[in-house]
C-alpha cells in the first residue's frame, strides 16, 4: 500500500509485511493487544498514556521510541492524544540475531528483560532519526536499483542510535543507584538466570542460590524490574526458545530438553501461555530456516 502516511514492502516470497513505515494521529493501531510476526519501532512524538507490555504496565510520554520483538505483546491506552511514527520489520528483511555483531541490538532494544522497552530520546537522537525516517520515506516512495540494501543500511544506523543513547541511560541509572544495597542483589539475581534459567524454573530457586526469601526477593524484583520474579524466569526462558525456533532446525523436543524440560507438550503449553502461538507456528512464521529453505538462491 503506497501513500504518504503508510508505505508497505512485501515479501514476493512469503506474501508477508517486509518493512513498513507509517504515521499515526490517534491509537486505532495500538488500542488491542498487538502480538505481531516482526518488529515494532513506535516513536511517540505527541501524548502520553500506559503502556502495557508483556506482563507490566509503564508510562509513555511524547520523546519516547517502543520497542518490541516478534509476538511480544503490547498496546498502548493513551491518556490524551497521541500521534507518531512506526517502523516495522520482519527477520526475513533484518535478522537481529544474525546482525548482533553490527548493531547489538539485541539485548538492549529488543528482548530486554531488565529494562522497560522504550528509550527516551534526546535532541541529538531526534535529529538523527527524524532524518533517517525521510530517508527512508523518500528510498520506499522511489524504489530503485539495490533498494532493500539501502533500506537495511537506514535500519541498521537507526537501531544503533537508539540502542548508544538506552544504553548510556542505563549506565547513568546504575550509577545514580550505586550506593543502594538492591541493585547488589538484583545483580547477583541476573547473573544468576543467565546461568541457571536452563535448569531452574521456579522464584524459589533462586531466591535459595542468593539466601534470601523468595517474597523479599520477589519484592525487590518488583520494585526495580515493575515485574514479578516468575514472569523474569520465564521471560528469559521464551527468548532462548525463540532464538533456538528462529536461527535452528532443532526439532521442538530438543530445544525443551535443551531448556529443562523434560516434556515436549508442557514446554509447547508454557510457550503458548507467554506468547499465544505453538513454538512450531513461531518457527513457521518468523523463522528464518523457513525462507531459506524455500529461498531460489542469490
Amino acid at each position: 500500500m503506497n501513500g504518504t502516511n503508510t508505505i508497505t514492502l512485501v515479501n514476493p516470497q512469503s506474501g508477508n509485511l517486509a518493512f513498513k513505515l507509517f504515521s499515526f494521529e490517534n491509537n486505532v493501531f495500538f488500542d488491542h493487544i498487538q502480538r505481531n510476526n516482526y518488529y515494532s519501532l513506535v516513536w511517540i512524538q505527541k501524548g502520553n498514556g500506559q503502556l502495557k507490555a508483556d506482563f507490566s504496565d509503564y508510562t509513555f510520554s511524547a520523546g519516547m521510541l517502543l520497542s518490541f520483538s516478534p509476538y511480544q505483546p503490547f498496546m498502548l491506552l493513551p491518556e490524551s492524544d497521541i500521534a507518531g511514527m512506526a517502523l516495522q520489520f520482519h527477520p526475513d528483511f533484518f535478522c537481529i540475531h544474525k546482525h548482533q555483531h553490527e548493531v547489538a541490538c539485541n539485548g538492549v532494544l529488543f528482548n530486554n528483560i531488565y529494562q522497560p522497552p522504550f528509550v527516551m530520546l534526546d535532541e541529538k537522537a531526534t535529529q538523527t532519526l527524524g532524518l533517517l525516517i525521510e530517508q527512508i520515506r523518500t528510498e520506499m516512495q522511489n524504489p530503485a536499483l539495490a533498494q532493500n540494501e539501502l533500506l537495511v543500511s537506514y535500519l541498521k544506523i537507526f537501531l544503533i542510535t537508539a540502542s548508544r543513547l538506552k544504553t548510556e541511560q542505563h549506565e547513568e541509572a546504575k550509577i545514580k543507584t550505586a550506593n543502594l544495597k538492591e541493585p547488589f542483589i538484583l545483580q547477583s539475581l541476573k547473573e544468576a538466570i543467565e546461568i541457571h534459567y536452563k535448569e531452574k524454573h521456579s522464584a524459589s530457586d533462586y531466591a535459595a542460590l542468593l539466601h534470601i526469601t523468595a517474597k523479599a526477593l520477589g519484592k525487590i524484583t518488583k520494585t526495580h524490574f515493575n515485574k514479578n520474579l516468575t514472569s523474569l524466569i520465564s521471560e528469559r526462558i521464551i527468548i532462548e526458545a525463540k532464538r533456538e525456533l528462529y536461527l535452528t532446525n532443532k526439532p521442538v523436543k530438543q530445544i525443551a530438553y535443551e531448556l529443562g524440560y523434560q516434556d515436549e507438550y508442557y514446554f509447547s503449553r508454557f510457550f503458548k501461555t507467554n506468547t499465544d502461538i505453538s513454538p512450531q507456528t513461531y518457527r513457521n512464521n518468523v523463522g528464518f530456516n523457513r525462507s531459506s529453505s524455500v529461498s531460489t538462491g542469490g
